[in-house]
């Protein structure tokens, strides 16, 4: 019997067809992954109505001058080519506003005009900083979300409000479900008290306030989630928490990306040289998504809801850890392999360095591999006429560390079945349209692929300073073996002393 092939490009793509014609809102939208949101849209759905983008005034420039700046973002060169210079302007409507200002921002005509027209709203504005102050962070992240809410209620034609979360909010829990929790605090009482008080009167609480919740972060997108968790009897509101989002993967440009935020820092620094020491269990293992497999699952999960009317699902963990455990070693052991082919400029020391379950090893280490060469480099830059920068990249090391550790020390599970489900859905022209899985993935390809992007996009190296750079690293190898022996030596040395 004669059997027929399917030919792929015959076979319907669902997800795409949900999307045209439909106006839709995006807050966030010149942070990392709301980038690559709107990147995917620009030139995977031609045939939609209209991109809203609520933008502020940032660094004395207006939202229309940031928009330029946005899309002459390399990542949007892709669709230029593809669409043609003039497509970005003709799809993409810039409204001015703030989530972190009551009403919005809005003027009374972008109001009116955003709940006549808009059906799908994708929330994802937010301070990223572990750091940030608590006022901040709730105006921004709890209120933001709160206000953003209560325009969706005002929709006359909504039918999605995708809270974009994280999968590290419920920290207490070791195994996250797909469900919502109970908030840490009642968000509503939260967000009046932040209001009222002054600045430093909630910097003086913080602490009590976050009670075992590490930074303000986790506390006000926790908080955010009871929010929406509030509205879903009201509007069709679901949240999405993508775990950690690394570089792109595939798409529109492999291994880009915008930010030193997470993993990409790590690599530069240690790259660089500057980091050979960290307090961690090498064993342990955190969650990764590649951006372009967070917006494609954002994507996938919104036409699920929509078209399919799947409204039983409203919690979804965009995470990899229970198919893929990739633990900290192995990625140090990836990242130094790679960082030999594709060295970095100007390193300062041959990457090295190693992981330490003691905290005492660690600081031992700290102070001879990150400290005393930190102040010798910063007394020879000195003497050159320079202004030393050694100490304060150390320390700002140091401030980043006070966040890594307690991510690397403890270990969270994530189940992501309502993605996986969705996912068994797919034809298979959408499953390449739409990949949400990782089973070609080459790891040391794709790490490869981040450090090239790294030193052209984050550091501005160009690839015709490669030769200088590889000449240099193996300079700075024997440095590295001469460094280490002395090292040995005035530990054999101090042990004969005592």
């Amino acid at each position: 019997m004669a059997t027929s092939t399917i030919n792929i490009e015959d076979l319907p793509d669902r997800v795409g067809a949900t999307f045209t014609g439909r106006n839709i809102f995006i807050t966030g939208g010149t942070g990392f992954l709301g980038k690559v949101i709107v990147e995917k849209f620009l030139r995977c759905l031609p045939d939609l109505g209209q991109l809203y983008l609520l933008v502020r005034p940032k660094y004395g420039k207006d939202p229309a001058t940031r928009m330029e700046d946005l899309f002459n973002n390399p990542v949007f060169d892709l669709v230029k080519e593809m669409r043609g210079k003039d497509f970005i302007r003709e799809k993409v409507t810039i409204v001015s506003g703030d989530v972190s200002v009551l009403g919005l921002g809005l003027s009374e005509e972008d109001r009116k005009t955003l709940c006549e027209k808009i059906s799908i709203v994708f929330h994802g504005a937010a301070t990223v900083r572990f750091d940030e102050l608590l006022k901040r962070a709730v105006l921004l992240n709890t209120r933001g979300t709160k206000q953003m809410l209560d325009l969706a209620k005002e929709m006359k034609n909504l039918e999605l409000f995708a809270h974009i979360s994280t999968a590290y909010c419920h920290l207490e829990e070791k195994v996250l479900r797909e469900k919502p929790y109970p908030p840490p605090a009642d968000p509503h009482k939260i967000i009046k008290c932040v209001e009222w008080m002054e600045d430093d009167v909630v910097e003086a609480m913080t602490d009590k306030i976050l009670g075992d919740i590490p930074n303000t972060y986790a506390f006000t997108k926790a908080l955010s989630e009871g929010l929406v968790e509030e509205a879903m009897p009201h509007i069709p509101a679901i949240i999405l928490r993508p775990s950690i989002v690394i570089p792109v993967w595939k798409t529109p440009i492999p291994g880009w990306t915008d930010n030193i935020n997470g993993p990409t820092g790590l690599l530069i620094g240690a790259g660089k040289g500057v980091i050979r020491t960290m307090y961690c269990n090498e064993n342990g293992y955190a969650d990764y998504v590649p951006v372009d497999i967070a917006v494609n699952a954002v994507l996938v999960v919104a036409w699920n809801f929509i078209a399919n009317k799947d409204h039983e699902k409203r919690v979804y963990n965009l995470t990899s850890s229970s198919e893929f455990k990739v633990s900290w070693a192995e990625i140090i052991n990836i990242g130094r392999r790679n960082m030999e082919k594709v060295p970095l400029n100007g390193v300062v020391w041959y990457p090295g360095g190693s992981m330490k379950k003691s905290r005492f090893v660690h600081n031992v280490c700290v102070l001879f591999f990150h400290m005393i060469p930190a102040y010798l480099i910063d007394a020879l830059i000195f003497l050159a006429g320079h202004k030393p920068i050694m100490c304060r990249v150390h320390r700002r090391i140091a401030k980043g560390f006070e966040v890594f550790e307690y991510y690397a020390n403890n270990q969270w599970d994530f189940e992501n079945m309502n993605i996986a489900e969705v996912r068994a859905t797919l034809n298979e022209r959408e499953k390449v349209l739409w990949q949400l899985d990782g089973d070609d993935m080459d790891m040391d390809h794709y790490f490869e692929n981040c450090i090239r992007a790294a030193r052209l996009y984050i550091l501005n190296e160009k690839p015709e300073t490669l030769p200088s750079a590889r000449r240099h690293i193996r300079i700075m190898y024997w440095v590295d073996v001469l460094t280490k022996i002395m090292f040995f030596v005035f530990l054999i040395y101090a042990g004969f002393l005592v």
